[in-house]
């Protein structure tokens, strides 16, 4: 899938950011980012080394933040689903310094579970750091429901 990502005209076109953009167009009620390329809705989540000097090692994340990793991980449900047909439950548990986790829930299966840690600091590196680090997710979790049907379809 890696190469496939680093071989398109354009990062923002991998099938894991075509969703994450789907779930951004979704939120905008009002028609306030019609007029945003996709690049666009996604440049908040591009933290580059000077962007991440920038912010406190520690800190409490701001809701624009919280935001965007929701939008995340709905977006990486959003791809399960689409592959495997099974519905797919985010749900988020963090302490107000960032630490905690979250788990995209199967039926009864734990699809995705992930640690997180400095949620202030959220962001990649680069578009195609986006693409694959939701694609890993993605294939995580339709792996284990594959790997384990009667539970994800509980």
């Amino acid at each position: 899938m890696t190469a496939k990502i680093e071989q398109q005209a354009s990062p923002v076109d991998a099938p894991f950011l075509i969703d994450l953009v789907k779930i951004w167009r979704a939120q905008d009620t009002n028609g306030a980012w019609e007029g945003k390329s996709d690049r666009d809705l996604l440049e908040p989540y591009i933290l580059n080394m000077e962007k991440r000097r920038a912010l406190p090692i520690i800190g409490e994340p701001d809701a624009k933040t919280l935001w965007r990793l929701e939008l995340f991980f709905n977006a990486v449900a959003l791809s399960v689903e689409r592959e495997t047909g099974v519905m797919i439950q985010p749900i988020l548990k963090l302490h107000h310094e960032g630490f905690g986790r979250i788990v995209l829930i199967a039926g009864r299966l734990v699809a995705v579970n992930k640690q997180l840690r400095d949620v202030h600091r959220f962001g990649f590196d680069s578009f195609v750091k986006l693409a694959q680090e939701g694609d890993k997710y993605v294939r995580d979790g339709v792996d284990l429901i594959r790997k384990f049907p009667d539970v994800a379809n509980y």
